[in-house]
């Protein structure tokens, strides 16, 4: 099981974040991003579950910045307050958070960030921002249409949902073509199709795509 732990921000924000250890040596760090609902229940299993594939994994409570250690279910009332959360930061602040997950994790060897929803646009943004990371694995980032002209530095792996309601196959097409040698994998599935805990869950996009995410930091990571 992981703990609490506390990053400081190269601006000297400090932050919580979950840490998840390997019961050995590490293959290497993982920085875990969250979705808008906070480093809750489902993120903390999901950082347990790649520290037992062998990963020190970090999964920054990113949203300190707007409000203190946020953790939330998935109703309507959950979904509005981690939204107005999420519009009270500033990306070029998470990805200074991020780097300092970054900067922590690398001390296990080689690195990599994933991120789903939310935290997929914050994976994709730190591909470019983020010098060292191995690979970055992006689950259905609703932004990421936004920011096509990002030019990531390493890998870059993305799930997408062919029913997801935030982001258009077409929207996807138009990624994939910018970024060709990006792997870009769509799933019979919508949004948030990764959690348990929602209604959107289906296990077995689920699950193809976590053995993607694994073959990718097996190959890039360790």
């Amino acid at each position: 099981m992981g703990q609490m732990i506390e990053l400081t921000s190269s601006d000297g924000f400090k932050l919580g974040a979950y840490r998840a250890e390997p019961a050995g040596k590490p293959r290497g760090g993982l920085v875990l991003v969250q979705e808008i609902f906070g480093v809750n229940n489902h993120i903390r299993k999901t950082a347990d579950g790649y520290a037992a594939d062998g990963y020190l994994v970090v999964a920054p409570s990113f949203f300190d910045r707007a409000q203190r250690a946020l953790d939330l279910g998935y109703t309507q009332a959950d979904i509005e307050t981690g939204r107005a959360a999420s519009q009270k930061l500033a990306w070029d602040d998470t990805v200074r958070d991020a780097q300092a997950a970054y900067d922590l994790v690398k001390s296990a060897g080689k690195s990599a960030v994933i991120g789903y929803c939310w935290g997929g646009t914050l994976a994709w943004l730190s591909a470019s921002r983020i010098s060292g990371l191995a690979c970055a694995i992006c689950y259905y980032g609703g932004a990421i249409p936004n920011m096509m002209n990002e030019q990531p530095q390493c890998p870059v792996l993305f799930h997408w949902g062919e029913k997801d309601h935030a982001i258009s196959l077409e929207a996807v097409r138009k990624i994939e073509a910018a970024h060709p040698s990006a792997l870009s994998h769509v799933y019979p599935a919508g949004h948030g199709f990764n959690c348990e805990e929602r209604g959107s869950y289906e296990p077995g996009s689920a699950k193809l795509a976590r053995e993607r995410t694994l073959e990718l930091l097996r190959k890039r990571v360790g």
